[in-house]
């Protein structure tokens, strides 16, 4: 194998595919087939303080329309409700459900075993290994919700 930023580069990609893909065929086998990567990006930006279409499309990288598309997918998935604002009763916010809570509870348990696999497949000192060298390279906020925006934009999705 030849070694170039290209090639690191399409391993990244594919080693994120390779566990993305894999939770989201588990994700549906534990009942939660509408989900879709970009949903989970959703609800943990809402979880986190995105209460709103304007918020959640700046944490996504998305445009305001993109974010109520999202928003309103989730929102008849039972995802996601939006409440009246405690603060300020002419807003609504977006709050996470029980159910949003739950999946995404599924989903880390889910990425957990995937770690596991590959561990098994390389040893936990490697995995440990590269997500200490990963960290060290891209910070060690272990998540970016802006990732699914310019992912789908690169991937012109």
């Amino acid at each position: 194998m030849s070694r170039s930023g290209a090639t690191l580069t399409l391993l990244l990609i594919g080693g994120y595919r390779s566990l993305v893909d894999a939770a989201q065929v588990e994700l549906a086998a534990r009942g939660y087939e509408d989900v879709r990567p970009v949903h989970d990006f959703a609800i943990r930006a809402i979880a986190s303080g995105a209460d709103n279409a304007s918020e959640l499309g700046r944490r996504l990288a998305v445009s305001k329309q993109a974010a109520a598309k999202t928003i309103g997918i989730l929102e008849k998935r039972g995802y996601i409700v939006r409440e009246v604002d405690p603060v300020d009763a002419r807003r609504k916010r977006l709050c996470v459900t029980a159910h949003g809570f739950n999946m995404l509870r599924e989903a880390e348990e889910i990425f957990d075993e995937l770690r596991n696999t590959w561990a098994r497949q390389i040893g936990i000192a490697q995995i440990e290994e590269i997500e200490k060298h990963l960290a060290k390279l891209v910070g060690t906020d272990p998540l970016r919700l802006d990732t699914s925006g310019w992912l789908a934009q690169d991937l012109g999705e």
